[in-house]
C-alpha cells in the first residue's frame, strides 16, 4: 500500500496534480457541491506541488527502510508522513505547504503559471 502512495506523490509532484485519485474524487463528488471559488481565491499550484514532492520523499525513504528490513527507519519516516497528512486532514495546515513558503524566503523558486 505505500508503494502505491509512494507513486502517487511521485506522479502528483513531478507529472501533475491531476492525476491524483483523491483529487479526481474531489472534483467528481465534492467539488460541486460546494460554492464557486473565484479564481483570485484560489491557491497557487506550486507549494501543493512541493508538499507532495515532501511527502513522495518520506514514502521512498519508509518504502525503503520497509524494503531493506530497516522497520525503525520504516516506521519513523511513514509515521512522520502521517502526522503531516493528518495536520492537513483536520486542521487544514499544510505542512509542506508552509516548508515551501519558508524555503522560498531564502532563494528564488520557479514560479508556475496557473
Amino acid at each position: 500500500m505505500l508503494a502505491v502512495q509512494t507513486v502517487l506523490f511521485a506522479l502528483c509532484a513531478f507529472v501533475g496534480m491531476g492525476l491524483n485519485p483523491w483529487g479526481a474524487v474531489y472534483r467528481s463528488a465534492v467539488a460541486p457541491r460546494l460554492r464557486a471559488v473565484p479564481e483570485s481565491e484560489r491557491e497557487s499550484p506550486a507549494p501543493v506541488r512541493f508538499s507532495q514532492g515532501v511527502g513522495f520523499a518520506f514514502a521512498v525513504v519508509a518504502t525503503a527502510g520497509y524494503a531493506l528490513e530497516w522497520t525503525t527507519l520504516g516506521m519513523v519516516a511513514n509515521a512522520l508522513a502521517l502526522v503531516a497528512a493528518l495536520l492537513n486532514a483536520a486542521f487544514g495546515y499544510c505542512l509542506g505547504c508552509q516548508l515551501y513558503l519558508v524555503l522560498r524566503r531564502f532563494g528564488p523558486v520557479k514560479q508556475e503559471a496557473r
